[in-house]
């Protein structure tokens, strides 16, 4: 990347308009996975170890886009119904993110959204789930709050730990804040996949509860 994108990045991040990009990703990310809201965190929490933008202000934004996001991902998932909800289905995997999702509401209750956050595919399929199933509301936004908040520091601070570490090149501290959450993700889709191949093992009859995206 040449010096003048590098100051044009920095010029984008230094602009008050940067938190409402912020909360924006990360709301539209909680119902259309495609975007990528983490990244745009943790790059935002690089930029702030070098003074701009604010990195309390970076987690506030992402927490509170997640936290707007999740509830629009649960009323879509109250409203439609079933309907919606099974066209997203059709698809095998897709098919087996809402089993799983439906499995751990009534297992687990709320503490599956917060964990969910952090499973790719996960937050969606839980959010409009509980929706469907008409998980109640009151306890649905304070799980979530949990959830969202906690998602925005370790998003957050991943990025500006990878700033401060290399203060002098934040597109290295970048790479090195994304490069250990996808290491994070990595270790916990590997472990989750570990503990549902010896379910499966020990309860072949129950079918396959732990299969996500």
């Amino acid at each position: 990347m040449s010096d003048a994108i590098l100051e044009t990045a920095r010029d984008i991040m230094g602009s008050p308009w940067v938190y409402a990009i912020l909360f924006a990703i990360a709301a539209i990310d909680a119902f259309f996975p495609a975007v990528p809201s983490e990244s745009l965190v943790i790059t935002a929490g690089v930029f702030a170890a070098s003074g701009e933008p604010n990195l309390l202000f970076v987690i506030l934004a992402g927490a509170a886009g997640a936290f707007v996001g999740d509830h629009i991902s649960y009323a879509i998932g109250r409203t439609a119904g079933t309907r919606f909800r099974h066209r997203l289905e059709r698809g095998k995997r897709a098919g087996a993110s809402f089993g799983w999702a439906a499995r751990m509401l009534e297992q687990r209750g709320g503490l599956i959204l917060v964990v969910a956050r952090y499973i790719p595919g996960g937050r969606t399929a839980v959010t409009l789930t509980a929706g469907t199933v008409e998980y109640p509301l009151r306890k649905f936004s304070s799980f979530d709050a949990i959830a969202a908040l906690s998602w925005g520091t370790y998003s957050g601070m991943i990025g500006y730990l990878g700033g401060k570490a290399f203060e002098e090149n934040p597109l290295l501290g970048l790479a090195v804040g994304l490069g250990v959450a996808l290491s994070i993700t990595g270790i916990v889709e590997l472990t989750r996949h570990q503990v549902a191949k010896r379910r499966r093992e020990s309860t072949p009859s129950e079918g396959h509860p732990e299969e996500l995206v």
